[in-house]
């Protein structure tokens, strides 16, 4: 058989080669754009070809208590002018609306719309039916091993939007 070696009559699996370290951040990254292309294919075939992933991932700086952009902008890990950028665009795109903030007249909250939360419901069913596809692809104790292993070696707090933080000097 292919895949299997003769060792004194006995056929064995062969070692396994060791794999390079840059493989696994390059396969978690093709995995996570694997999920995030799919969820926004789908959010425009439902009538949100607009949205963008930065868009996404602004509407979840935002959350639920609405954010000034200021606070966006910390969030997110770009500058206030992107943010407020960024935000112009969510409000003329209609996924979000800006208020007066209750605590401080002076400040301006930025709150999801009702479309908004519409795309983040729509998106968070897109989330779930993409799980189910690589749990029939690869076995649900297969993907629950592989989201438990990464909340057990992701670092604490390292769940956060500020990639952009990434590339800037």
């Amino acid at each position: 058989m292919v895949n299997q070696v003769v060792v004194s009559g006995k056929r064995e699996e062969p070692e396994e080669r060791p794999r390079p370290g840059y493989e696994l951040p390059l396969l978690l990254l093709a995995g996570f754009r694997t999920l995030i292309d799919e969820v926004h294919a789908e959010l425009a075939a439902q009538g949100h070809p607009d949205l963008r992933p930065a868009h996404a991932f602004a509407l979840q700086a935002i959350g639920p208590d609405g954010a000034t952009a200021s606070g966006m902008a910390r969030a997110l890990g770009i500058s206030k002018q992107a943010a407020g950028k960024t935000v112009d665009r969510l409000v003329a795109l209609g996924y979000a609306v800006r208020a007066d903030d209750p605590a401080d007249a002076r400040r301006k909250l930025v709150r999801i719309s009702a479309a908004g939360y519409d795309v983040l419901g729509r998106s968070a069913a897109v989330f779930d039916r993409l799980r189910s596809q690589w749990a029939d692809a690869l076995g649900e104790q297969a993907v629950r091993t592989m989201e438990d292993g990464l909340r057990a070696v992701a670092a604490p707090g390292a769940f956060r939007l500020d990639a952009a933080a990434w590339i800037a000097p």
